[in-house]
């Protein structure tokens, strides 16, 4: 006979985290010319709120040209592809920032015959933008800007060989982006410099880039305490024989975070460290992937005390993105978590938080060419624990044919979703314990 049995379950959890929620991959283009994304120095996504900020270049037009896309829900949809510039010369290498509603973008520009650096603005969070602002003049070529903006205080950084050999310039504005101050000049020695990074707290400015002065390429820092009118003297971040190149560099108040790639135990590792002081005086470098992979490219995004970084690694023998991140400003830190797991190529990634939410972006091979792709975690940025440590009682019916000369023995199997048990026990209607897994 069929016979309704009440069980009571008693089931006892553990501490969880909730940050471990990385949504499914989102296709942002979708076209047969090849979409890229910029190198780490600079990001390709910036986010406000609910508005996420996406820009990459590609080729659909013949050249390649600057697109935008965004997002108005955090993330979870996004409008169609916004075409920012037109014109018959490579327009590539873009970076964005934002503050509020108002979205600053910066790329690489060919059109005057010689490569150079051009801005553009939005002020209602990319629905219109202004018009190109061409932001540098001279017979060198200017190369890979990064942007940065706090409030209205806007800065570009980049490398150029106007002076013989690349030396890394700086640029602002103090009104949003209306007007700019003249280029400053922020290395000066016989060696390449390049690969610049820019970040901005208040009127703090920070950036950090590579050079071979020292006959093998160094990570070095230089800051500004007045919006960028005076500098410091530079400081020599890494020293060690072999390479250290492609920082990014991220700052909030008084403490300032790095990372690179360095090969210094005979492969391409990310390594890190910090500033507590404003940049007067850096931690020892910390090695935050530790494998005989090659791991490249990294970069870095801050809120508060805890740390987001991606790049893309070759471990699983094709190039994929990982992530991880630190909840204590950068003293320790978390597994690393693959974010892609494809045959394909995944490269040039760039990070960006807004509230809980780390938003993610890069270019993958997937689908026969270069199209950019997004990923989001919606509790990224929480670094809130919940302890359930006590036995919680559950109660349910369970429809069965008691007793079962056929199937005598019962086994009860569920999952409640985002909670991990230790330990489960059913009881029968009388409190007789009838399973203890």
């Amino acid at each position: 006979m069929k016979t309704f049995l009440t069980l009571h379950a008693i089931l006892t959890f553990y501490t969880f985290n909730l940050f471990a929620q990385w949504q499914p991959d989102v296709r942002l283009t979708n076209n047969t010319a090849a979409s890229s994304t910029s190198f780490n120095n600079s990001w390709c996504i910036a986010s406000s709120a609910d508005f996420v900020h996406a820009v990459w270049y590609d080729l659909r037009d013949g050249n390649r040209e600057i697109y935008y896309k965004r997002s108005a829900d955090g993330g979870l949809s996004w409008g169609a592809d916004t075409r920012l510039t037109n014109n018959p010369a490579n327009s590539w290498y873009p970076s964005i920032s934002v503050s509020g509603l108002v979205v600053h973008i910066v790329w690489q520009d060919n059109r005057d015959g010689n490569e150079e650096i051009y801005y553009k603005r939005s002020t209602d969070a990319g629905l219109s933008w202004g018009t190109d602002t061409r932001l540098t003049n001279n017979f060198g070529s200017s190369l890979s800007p990064s942007c940065a903006v706090s409030a209205s205080e806007v800065h570009v950084v980049w490398y150029e060989d106007r002076d013989a050999n690349n030396e890394i310039y700086h640029k602002s504005s103090s009104d949003g982006g209306v007007s700019w101050a003249t280029d400053k000049r922020l290395t000066n020695d016989l060696s390449d410099s390049y690969g610049s990074t820019v970040s901005v707290s208040g009127l703090a400015v920070h950036v950090a880039w590579q050079d071979n002065r020292d006959s093998n390429y160094e990570i070095y820092h230089k800051r500004s305490t007045d919006g960028g009118i005076s500098w410091g003297t530079e400081l020599r971040l890494t020293n060690n024989s072999a390479f250290s190149r492609y920082p990014s560099l991220s700052a909030t108040g008084s403490i300032v975070h790095i990372l690179w790639e360095d090969f210094r135990g005979g492969n391409f590792n990310i390594y890190y460290k910090r500033s507590t002081d404003g940049g007067i005086s850096w931690t020892v470098d910390t090695p935050i992937t530790i494998d005989s992979a090659d791991s490249y490219h990294p970069s870095l995004s801050v809120s508060g005390s805890v740390l987001h970084a991606v790049w893309h690694d070759n471990r699983v023998s094709n190039s994929n993105i990982y992530y991880k991140r630190s909840t204590d400003g950068g003293i320790s830190w978390q597994a690393d978590i693959p974010l892609t797991a494809n045959f394909a190529t995944a490269v040039a990634a760039s990070v960006a938080v807004s509230g809980q939410v780390v938003h993610v972006i890069w270019y993958d091979n997937r689908e026969g060419n270069n199209e950019i792709y997004y990923k989001r975690n919606p509790t990224g940025n929480s670094v809130g624990i919940i302890n359930i440590n006590s036995e919680v009682p559950v109660d349910f019916l369970l429809l069965q044919n008691y007793p079962n000369p056929f199937n005598p023995t019962t086994k009860i199997n569920f999952q409640l979703t985002m909670f991990n048990f230790v330990s489960l026990k059913v009881y029968d209607i009388l409190g007789n314990e009838i399973e203890s897994l």
